[in-house]
């Protein structure tokens, strides 16, 4: 390592450890933060009410709270008791805010997407400490960045006195919840590999569970248990299983492509404590697109997974998509419950798909509950095509077929349905790999037995099943076998309320733009929805009417949580934005009460300021040419415009169209600023200079010459 980064990565360290010091030392005489217990099963199961433990709510992901001191009669009383802003972490365009916020004894913790945590007094809304992750020290940028989808985290978990947290750089870390100083870390992953952690990890019975994301980048899934105490290694479960193993039959057996066979685990787990399981669904095959690399149902990609906790030894599976090839992963929590059907209480899970159905299962050994029938589909050798999918009997809760043909595109086939085969010259057809249920959570309410959900309805253009691909020739390379094909055409957000007794739809909304927040349902017969616009919303939970919105200054991206404090029902929101919806940026952390007296924010107010840099734009090319930097703008559409558009301009995860069209400077800087069809504008998180230097980088390097 070169001596200079050396000595200004300690100094970096001991900056930090001064200005912990400096927080924790000013706020020691306003708040004295409470360690937590090595929680008990009964209080991670407990429906939340004083405090909120873990991602979910409970070790069931029910995100759904008892409590009904706000309720559909006064919600639209509810305003900001404070407003928190977090030092500017996480601002800059490459960053998403999906963390769901922590809450213990008066403290509530919270993660940016630079994975910087917080910890903040219910009573004041003051910092008592931070800790500064430091991904810039760590995540070389001279390297080609293996972050799939945007600069998010998701969450921390809880639970012993400390706070865990994962990071994108593939460390794990126990913070001292005293102080935010370091008590453990351990390299659990090597992101230069294609693995980083997105999810917040588990705290369970004296273990921290985690999941890692990088199926784009030939990893091979895995779930661990680390010991709570010292972070040592208790166990591995591989979700693409090797040699030997159950499961291992449905991957070619001349072959090491299971070594990069995908399969990620982008959620929180939910746990049974009484039956000692751990449930989780994984994300697609890899390569995404090239089925004839992996001929076999691949399993466990795309499936729901339970294991024991206490040995991570896999008990059972049900696969969702055979032997996938239209990255229709499952990124949604698994949810359980118990429920009554036809006079019969079922342990039950639920899991919500890209797909646009949700899977009911029995938690004790898999079957399905409602019915979930295998159904022939059309077939393509040249991807080795699975004969059948499975179908689950019900409701779809977004369209799974494309009603109208997009103009520029081909003909459609079988009428763009649900797992339509594509190859090379490509197919339009519904849900696009970034429509149905994504990461958003989805919420259950236990007393109707109604599960609540956040998706999206857009079409795609898939491409794939190029001959000749091998396995990837370096570690942590995109292994894609095709191309994201986005259709730039408008995607719209579709909310609904899902009967998990009989799989219908209770009723359901087309939003104006994706669902891209997540659902807290309550017993006050409310949810709460956040809006890319800024917008934090109150519905009705039994028809999704509206009751209440709030201008939060930023994209509302991340899901709420809610808890009773001192008497009172508060709610705590994450204002910061998202990479792939384009919502403006923010930094704030906003408590609501009843007896708030903070008004919302004045967007137009607020936004004066960005729009009056991004006015100043050169008005001819030479000019351009003459104040840009081109390698600046490498570095930040690697950042911000890769996972939308690709690497190399050809389509990215975030379902962007092709780049090849790019041919006029004017156009490109006009598009990045204003956005087009289903493309958001950049223009309130990136400068006029930073606009300016992607477009010539979009220009020079990844248009046709």
């Amino acid at each position: 390592m070169n001596i200079n980064i050396l000595i200004n990565s300690i100094l970096r360290i001991q900056l930090s450890l001064i200005v912990i010091t400096l927080i924790c030392f000013s706020s020691a005489f306003a708040q004295e933060i409470t360690p937590s217990p090595p929680f008990t099963n009964e209080e991670l199961v407990e429906l939340p009410r004083d405090n909120w433990i873990t991602n979910g709510g409970n070790v069931y992901n029910q995100r759904f709270s008892p409590l009904n001191q706000i309720n559909k009669s006064n919600v639209s009383e509810l305003k900001g008791v404070w407003r928190t802003r977090l030092n500017g972490s996480g601002l800059g365009a490459k960053y998403s805010g999906e963390a769901q916020p922590l809450i213990y004894d008066g403290v509530i913790y919270i993660i940016t997407g630079n994975d910087d945590v917080f910890a903040i007094s219910v009573e004041t809304g003051e910092i008592i400490w931070v800790y500064e992750a430091h991904l810039e020290n760590s995540i070389d940028p001279e390297v080609p960045t293996t972050i799939c989808c945007g600069w998010t985290s998701r969450g921390v978990g809880l639970g012993d006195g400390k706070i865990y947290v994962g990071q994108l750089d593939g460390k794990l870390i126990a913070l001292d919840q005293k102080n935010g100083s370091i008590v453990w870390d351990i390299q659990a992953e090597d992101w230069q590999e294609g693995f980083t952690i997105t999810s917040a990890p588990l705290y369970y019975d004296g273990l921290v569970i985690t999941g890692f994301a990088g199926g784009e980048f030939g990893t091979r899934g895995r779930v661990k248990a680390y010991n709570a105490n010292d972070g040592s290694l208790e166990w591995t479960f591989y979700t693409i299983p090797g040699p030997g193993e159950f499961g291992h039959d449905t991957w070619p057996q001349d072959s090491d492509v299971y070594l990069y066979g995908g399969a990620p685990v982008w959620q929180t787990p939910a746990v049974d404590p009484e039956l000692d399981l751990i449930y989780f669904s994984t994300g697609n095959a890899a390569p995404d697109f090239n089925g004839i690399v992996r001929p076999g149902d691949n399993l466990f990609s795309v499936s729901i997974v339970a294991i024991e906790a206490s040995t991570g030894k896999y008990k059972w599976h049900f696969q969702q998509v055979h032997h996938d090839i239209w990255d229709y992963d499952s990124p949604n929590p698994v949810v359980l419950f118990d429920i009554e059907i036809d006079g019969e209480t079922h342990k039950a899970l639920a899991e919500a798909s890209k797909t646009g159905w949700f899977y009911i299962l029995n938690r004790e050994d898999g079957t399905p509950l409602i019915g979930i029938e295998e159904k022939h589909v059309m077939q393509e050798p040249r991807q080795a095509t699975s004969l059948t999918q499975p179908f689950p009997i019900g409701d779809a809760f977004v369209p799974q077929k494309v009603e109208i043909a997009p103009e520029g595109y081909p003909p459609l086939v079988n009428q763009g349905k649900i797992f339509t085969p594509f190859m090379e010259e490509g197919k339009v057809m519904a849900p696009g790999d970034d429509g149905g249920a994504n990461w958003p959570p989805s919420a259950y309410d236990p007393r109707t037995g109604l599960m609540y959900v956040c998706a999206t309805d857009h079409m795609s253009f898939f491409r794939g099943g190029y001959e000749g691909e091998d396995l990837p020739f370096v570690s942590g390379e995109r292994f894609l076998g095709g191309r994201f094909g986005g259709v730039p055409f408008q995607r719209s957000g579709i909310i609904a309320a899902m009967d998990m007794r009989t799989n219908k739809i209770v009723w359901r909304q087309r939003l104006r733009d994706p669902c891209y927040s997540g659902f807290l349902s309550t017993a006050g017969d409310i949810v709460f929805l956040g809006r890319n616009d800024g917008r934090l919303t109150a519905l009705d939970s039994s028809d999704g009417s509206l009751l209440w919105e709030f201008q939060t200054g930023a994209g509302m991206n991340a899901p709420t949580s809610t808890f009773e404090h001192n008497g009172k029902q508060y709610l705590v929101a994450y204002s910061a934005g998202n990479l792939f919806m384009g919502s403006k940026r923010g930094d704030s952390v906003w408590l609501f009460s009843l007896d708030g007296a903070l008004e919302q924010v004045n967007q137009q107010e607020e936004s004066m300021a960005t729009n009056q840099q991004n006015l100043v734009t050169p008005n001819t090319s030479s000019q351009i040419e003459i104040i840009t930097d081109k390698n600046k703008g490498k570095i930040l559409y690697d950042g911000v415009c890769a996972f939308c558009h690709g690497t190399d301009g050809s389509g990215g995860h975030g379902g962007g169209t092709t780049l090849a069209n790019a041919v006029d400077l004017r156009v490109i800087i006009n598009q990045v600023t204003n956005g087009l069809n289903a493309m958001p504008g950049f223009g309130l998180s990136l400068s006029t200079e930073d606009i300016n230097n992607i477009s010539t980088y979009v220009l020079e390097d990844l248009s046709p010459e």
